[in-house]
C-alpha cells in the first residue's frame, strides 16, 4: 500500500513531508504535492510530517478522499519530483482545512 495526498494539500503545499521520504516520491505541482504510489515504500515517514494532516495510508483514506488515488498517479508521472522540503505557499494557513479543494488543483 502506498500513501495518498489528498485535497488538504491543495494551495497549501507544505513540503515538511518531503523532507523525511527516504525515496525521494514525491512529485510537485503549483499548488499541490503528489506521492508516486509505485515508488512508494510505505514508511509512514511521511503522515506524520504533514502540517496538514493531507497525507493517508491507501487502506486508511477516507471514502470521500478516494479521487485522488488516481491523481496522485497521473500526476506524479508528468510533474518534477521534489527532494527538499520549500516554503509552504503565501496564503497556505488561510487554505489549510478549507474543504472541497479539487476545483482549485492547478496542473
Amino acid at each position: 500500500m502506498a500513501f495518498i495526498v489528498t485535497d488538504n494539500c491543495i494551495r497549501c503545499k507544505y513540503t515538511d513531508c518531503v523532507e523525511v521520504c527516504p525515496v525521494d516520491c514525491f512529485y510537485e505541482g503549483p499548488n499541490f504535492l503528489v506521492i508516486n504510489p509505485d515508488e512508494c515504500i510505505d514508511c509512514a515517514l511521511c503522515e506524520p510530517e504533514c502540517p496538514a494532516n493531507a497525507i493517508f495510508s491507501e487502506d486508511e483514506l477516507p471514502e470521500d478522499q478516494e479521487v485522488f488515488v488516481e491523481l496522485n498517479r497521473d500526476l506524479s508521472l508528468i510533474w518534477p519530483n521534489i527532494a527538499e522540503k520549500k516554503d509552504a505557499l503565501p496564503d497556505a494557513a488561510q487554505w489549510d482545512g478549507v474543504e472541497d479543494k479539487l476545483e482549485h488543483l492547478e496542473r
